[in-house]
């Protein structure tokens, strides 16, 4: 008999129970379940409802399930509909009719929502460590490439010389904003919800605030109705990790790009490449092609739970049984993304050379003769004029403007003297940047070492202690 069928004379269709139950997903939460039960037991006996033999049996019976559901001994029953009323019917069968006084004082709605939180707490705090080893990464491979220079890009078209340790920086500093999303969710959502009841709160004096230091909450929620039917922090989560994973797809777009014949600026190892089965010459970038191809499935989740939530009444619908799938494959991919992306960029071989042959190649340093000639007493949109023309005349003439005599420099603008090469070197273009946040080798430096400060005070710390460190 179901564990709410006092009120029904006839059986539950076998359709409908097919339909109904979400055991073949939110299993996936059976660690949280019993934590939260483990929880619950030991409040019940606090306030008198379990005696201490009963509270020991209900968590030494606990613990035991989750290691049969731990060692794939446990079997779970479409007809216990999910995995709460089945850990509840393991339980009652262990330990007998003691295991029915364990739904004391709590209804699933409050137990669901407390499991999901856990749940994405948990993975959080998972998908922070992956967060700060790609962002140490980063930090490693920008030291050593602190000298190479490359093309910086806008319009896919070769705009001024960069260091490559300032491009990677750029993404570095995206993912400290990524880091910072999911602090703000873990503070946000930083709120116990058992104890709310179905929606109303419960009959018993609850100790919610014992509840919330046990499972580690800074405080209870305040509003029953608001804490059953809440899914925010889904939503949020989602939302994060659709922007993370919007930040690593533009990053493997960059080093399919990159890896291709048409740039040749890096190449990625034989171990996160493949092959093809027609043209033996190819050597395909298809782990970046998948984080890249991966985003479209966490964009779906988070659009997938915002349309179930847009037109729910308060307070427990059942359309929220919909909330787990797309918050389990969110952070499922964005862990194993994140892994395999970082360690596809610690075995990538950045080509020098070629990146400071396209550097060279692009007439790079136009803006930094636009300004010398400003320097020289011209006002800026008439220097860009006289350097777009120059451009013009070495393309014509297939040069470049470091190579052009001072004779025909000064027949465009008259002012031009022989330190203009001293502007014009790839270097010169790089040092002259003096602002802060430039691509410098000094500033870049200091970004690096504000890095190194930032991912080793984050390190080694659950997401609860560093909130106010961002």
């Amino acid at each position: 008999m179901k564990s709410w069928g006092g009120r029904f004379s006839d059986s539950t269709s076998p359709l409908l129970e097919r339909f109904n139950a979400s055991i073949g997903f939110d299993y996936k939460l059976y660690k949280e379940d019993i934590e939260g039960s483990i929880a619950h037991a030991k409040m019940l006996h606090k306030i008198d409802i379990l005696t201490d033999s009963e509270c020991e049996t209900i968590i030494w019976a606990l613990n035991h399930i989750g290691e049969q559901i731990n060692n794939g001994e446990a079997t779970f029953n479409v007809q216990d509909e999910d995995i709460h009323m089945n850990i509840e019917s393991m339980l009652i069968a262990q330990i007998g009719p003691l295991g029915k006084k364990l739904h004391t004082g709590r209804s699933r709605n409050d137990q669901v929502a407390l499991d999901l939180k856990l749940y994405t707490r948990k993975s959080m705090d998972e998908i922070k460590k992956c967060i700060l080893s790609l962002m140490r990464s980063l930090l490693e491979i920008s030291k050593q490439h602190i000298d190479t220079i490359m093309p910086g890009y806008t319009h896919l078209q070769r705009a001024q010389p960069i260091r490559l340790a300032f491009h990677l920086m750029a993404y570095y500093e995206m993912l400290k904003r990524d880091l910072s999303r999911f602090l703000d969710l873990h503070a946000r959502m930083d709120e116990m919800p058992l104890g709310s009841g179905a929606l109303a709160g419960v009959n018993y004096q609850s100790d919610r605030a014992f509840l919330s230091s046990e499972l580690g909450f800074k405080k209870a929620t305040e509003n029953a109705m608001d804490a059953v039917s809440d899914r925010d922090y889904a939503i949020e989560f989602c939302s994060a990790g659709s922007i993370l994973m919007m930040h690593l797809s533009r990053f493997s777009e960059e080093l399919v790009m990159w890896s291709s014949s048409e740039y040749k600026f890096c190449e990625m190892s034989d171990a996160f490449t493949t092959g093809s089965s027609i043209m033996p010459q190819k050597k395909n970038p298809d782990a970046a092609e998948l984080v890249r191809g991966k985003t479209g499935r966490v964009y779906g989740n988070l659009m997938g739970l915002l349309t179930v939530m847009k037109g729910l009444p308060l307070a427990y619908n059942k359309d929220m049984q919909e909330d787990k799938e797309g918050v389990f494959d969110t952070s499922e991919t964005i862990i194993l993304c994140l892994e395999v992306f970082n360690a596809l960029l610690n075995e990538t071989t950045f080509n020098v050379g070629q990146m400071r042959k396209a550097a060279v190649e692009g007439f790079l340093n136009a803006t930094d003769f636009a300004d010398y000639l400003v320097q020289k007493g011209l006002p800026f949109r008439e220097s860009h004029e006289v350097t777009g023309k120059l451009v013009a005349y070495c393309i014509a003439h297939q040069t470049v403007l470091e190579n052009l005599p001072l004779s025909v420099l000064k027949q465009f603008c008259s002012p031009v003297e022989t330190d203009v090469y001293d502007v014009l070197e790839l270097e010169s273009v790089i040092e002259n940047k003096k602002t802060y946040g430039s691509t410098s080798k000094a500033s870049v430096l200091h970004h690096i070492q504000l890095g190194e400060h930032y991912v080793s005070a984050f390190e080694n710390k659950p997401l609860n202690q560093i909130g106010g460190l961002i």
